[in-house]
């Protein structure tokens, strides 16, 4: 049944730990049904201002508090997530479109994610330690950070950045995507209380405001997650303040199907891998190839799960895909495939059941052995529009997957785990894994190579890029 939300609820902005009214507010819209589902208040040059310099000011104090009061005050977040679960997914669920009980493992994700990042310390390294000097290197907080986070995972992503960052002992500026700001704003809610006045704050607003963050010349590091495009421009702007950076960007993934792959669990978890949150996911599956030996086996086996996925709103009992998030997603999705029907690639798409016209829904497509150098090849759709094409040597398809400008991760499909192991070797992309989709934990470094990203987020090396060394040396005699 449909989820009840109170579509009067006045959503607010949190700066030094209060909640602050705009006078201006953007609606927010139901991907679903393109219905107003809230307002979101739009931040302001001054609110902007007075959230950056209440983190400045929180600064001392939060870094001065100690590993085990941050660490502390990270498990209160996480229990306070959890004792809201239910609001939160079905917030998650109308403002962002994914099933309930994906927007459900989001949020529990989340205090999971928080939960384990709190156990983690930061080393402190002896570099000498004679009877003449002792030098050690520890690791210290930049200052302030600004997080921006895209619309797939709105609470997911946040929780990425905002876990590390404040247990190194920075303070956190929190800008969501204008297309998902909810959540965001109920996180910042929840934290008024938990974490000092200052410490975390959230604006949200249009497309103008990320700039303007990056550039505030009291922001130390900007952490993005967005396309590569984004990227570059948050570095360009980034660049006159020689701002630190944590970019996680887009990705072309491809998964590589050997001969002797289980045919039956590629597909099944490749499919799952593919069109998972309507493919709006970085490391989703977004090319697939496949032996000639196996290629029919393998598509016959992607068009049956094809034609059994549900496709509807999310609240829906059931559904296992929801729209395309924001409109001009939509637009970009389905010119692509149109694009690709009249160049006569070989289109296998599923049926939508009638009612969906009022929401952006897109019929999932598999695209049938389509040129390797074919624009639905080549461009990350960002949806639910999957490639799969032929190949006779596995070398011929790492060449050619490694000559794109995107290496954010991929996947081999084998029985032989020494050769897939090779293989994957030999892959330029940040993760590689074998036999499933992309794998992601609190405890496991994800990195983008060349165009997909710059930095690591998540694992050890994720908590120590918040960080920066300080060497302190003392002479003994």
């Amino acid at each position: 049944m449909e989820p009840a939300m109170n579509a009067e609820e006045i959503y607010t902005l949190t700066i030094d730990g209060k909640g602050v009214a705009t006078a201006t507010a953007s609606p927010v819209l139901d991907p679903a049904t393109q219905a107003v589902i809230g307002l979101a208040p739009i931040a302001d040059g001054d609110c902007l201002d007075a959230a950056i310099v209440a983190a400045r000011g929180a600064f001392g104090h939060w870094r001065d508090a100690g590993h085990d009061v941050r660490a502390r005050s990270l498990l209160d977040l996480a229990d306070a997530i959890a004792a809201n679960l239910d609001d939160l997914s079905r917030l998650l669920t109308l403002e962002q479109g994914k099933p309930l009980a994906r927007a459900r493992e989001e949020v529990m994700g989340s205090a999971f994610w928080l939960r384990s990042v709190a156990a983690r310390t930061l080393p402190e390294s002896v570099n000498e330690e004679t009877a003449d000097r002792r030098s050690i290197t520890r690791r210290v907080p930049f200052g302030v950070v600004a997080a921006i986070v895209p619309w797939n995972f709105p609470l997911l992503l946040a929780v990425w950045k905002l876990a590390p960052a404040l247990l190194a002992g920075n303070c956190v500026v929190l800008k969501p995507s204008p297309f998902t700001p909810l959540t965001a704003l109920k996180l910042g809610k929840l934290a008024r209380g938990i974490l000092p006045d200052g410490v975390f704050n959230v604006l949200s607003g249009g497309d103008d405001l990320g700039p303007r963050l990056v550039e505030h010349e009291l922001v130390d590091m900007v952490a993005l997650t967005g396309s590569s495009r984004t990227g570059q421009a948050v570095m360009r702007t980034a660049s006159a303040g020689l701002k630190r950076l944590m970019l996680e960007l887009g990705g072309n993934d491809a998964a590589i199907v050997l001969e002797d792959a289980d045919i039956a669990v590629a597909a099944a978890r490749i499919f799952q891998s593919a069109f998972s949150n309507a493919g709006q996911v970085c490391v989703a599956t977004k090319r697939v190839y496949v032996h000639d030996s196996v290629f029919d086996a393998f598509f016959e086996r992607m068009v049956a799960h094809l034609d059994a996925l549900k496709v509807g709103p999310g609240h829906e009992d059931g559904v296992e895909m929801g729209p395309v998030q924001n409109l001009p997603q939509y637009q970009k999705v389905t010119a692509l495939i149109d694009r690709a029907r009249s160049q006569g690639l070989a289109l296998r798409s599923a049926e939508l059941r009638p009612g969906l016209d009022s929401g952006l829904f897109i019929a999932p497509v598999l695209v049938m052995d389509p040129p390797w150098d074919s624009e639905v090849m080549l461009e990350e759709a960002f949806g639910p529009v999957l490639p799969i094409v032929r190949f006779r040597d596995a070398g011929d398809v790492i060449a050619h997957v490694n000559a794109g400008e995107h290496g954010l991760g991929g996947s081999i499909w084998s029985s032989d785990l020494g050769r897939a192991t090779a293989l994957a070797h030999q892959l330029q992309t940040g993760m590689v894994t074998i036999n499933e989709g992309a794998y992601l934990a609190p405890w496991v470094p994800f990195a983008g190579h060349r165009q997909s990203g710059l930095g690591v987020e998540n694992g050890q090396e994720g908590l120590l890029a918040y960080t920066q060394p300080q060497t302190l040396t003392t002479r003994l005699t």
